[in-house]
């Protein structure tokens, strides 16, 4: 069951994506030589108007494959490189696009069925700063050193990012508002900086709230992912931090044990929110302007865009050749990572 809810999970992601890049380019008149789901033989395929369709023997990733696009000369009219700078300025951004609108539409269903999460007090811890400083359970801590905190979980990301720095907080009583400062301490117990305060509560809404939080679930996941690789980069994330279709698929596994036991609703929000994060993030590292990936592709026809004139095409095709070369070795240390984990 867990492979299956993992593959099921990584399917829909990359099917979605790759859709996005298929359904657009289409509409752009671009030819698509290839639509796949995985890498490597392909197992199972067939040909429907000009177009393979297949499913390759490694169920990670997919690729669409349009005519011209990788630098081989095509006399095609509907070769990629025929198509107007905007129509495959479309076509590569549907892609992420696609996997942030997944991510919002899972989310009017987990936001519609168990709330959002207000970025309430529920409990102050004793004797810690929060506490200190003149917090209550029932403030809403509207923001932190200029932040504004939407969700709670607003707040503990800005605790993952800053840490000790003292915070000048925002927040809401009983329709007043108040200014206070806390210092976050050291909790040996939970190895982390606290503020000394517990949040957590669901709430659920109206519709115009269900939609207007979702779209807040997308934005929190997108902005967690970004501010996560600068944190790995800057050394406060470590390898293990990082995790390939191996490590995702030991997650969706832990995942599942725990929500069986809470009944099979639970499987279902718990696996929505997996995917939800899981998409979000897909969406953003596609737009990293990292050759071979969209977003890399992306920064070439915005130059085209704005000169007027394209890239040379070998040129183009070479860097995003290197760009998967690198892609490739780092998808190996990632992987070798991942299976290295089970045997610490």
């Amino acid at each position: 069951m867990q492979i299956i809810l993992f593959l099921l999970i990584f399917t829909t992601i990359v099917l979605v994506h790759e859709g996005g890049h298929f359904v657009i380019g289409k509409k752009s008149g671009i030819g698509v030589v290839e639509f796949s789901i995985g890498f490597g033989p392909t197992v199972w395929g067939f040909t429907y108007h000009g177009t393979k369709y297949s499913i390759k023997l490694l169920p990670f990733g997919g690729a669409c494959q349009f005519e011209g696009m990788d630098g081989e000369e095509s006399s095609s009219p509907k070769s990629f490189v025929r198509a107007s700078v905007w129509g495959r300025l479309a076509t590569v951004f549907a892609g992420p696009f696609m996997n942030f609108a997944l991510a919002f539409f899972l989310s009017l269903f987990v936001v519609g069925s168990i709330g959002y999460d207000p970025p309430e007090v529920a409990e102050v811890m004793e004797g810690f700063p929060a506490e200190e400083a003149g917090l209550r359970a029932g403030d809403e801590i509207l923001e932190i050193n200029g932040k504004k905190i939407v969700i709670y979980r607003d707040i503990s990301l800005y605790m993952l990012l800053n840490e000790s720095k003292e915070a000048r907080i925002t927040f809401e009583r009983e329709g007043k508002i108040y200014n206070t400062s806390v210092v976050p301490r050291y909790d040996s117990e939970s190895d982390r900086y606290l503020f000394g305060f517990r949040g957590g509560i669901r709430v659920k809404g109206s519709v115009l709230e269900t939609v207007r939080y979702s779209l807040t679930e997308v934005r929190y996941w997108i902005e967690a992912t970004w501010k996560s690789l600068g944190m790995l980069f800057t050394g406060r994330l470590s390898k293990d931090d990082v995790a390939g279709p191996v490590g995702i698929a030991q997650t969706v596994g832990e995942v599942y044990e725990e929500s069986r036991q809470d009944g099979i609703f639970y499987v279902w929000i718990n696996m929505m929110i997996l995917t939800i994060l899981l998409s979000a993030n897909l969406g953003v590292m596609n737009l990293l302007p990292i050759p071979a990936l969209d977003g890399g592709r992306l920064v070439f026809l915005i130059i085209e865009a704005i000169t007027g004139k394209p890239v040379n095409q070998k040129v183009e095709a070479g860097i995003h050749l290197i760009g998967i070369c690198i892609l490739l070795v780092l998808m190996m240390f990632v992987l070798f990572n991942d299976i290295s984990k089970f045997f610490r």
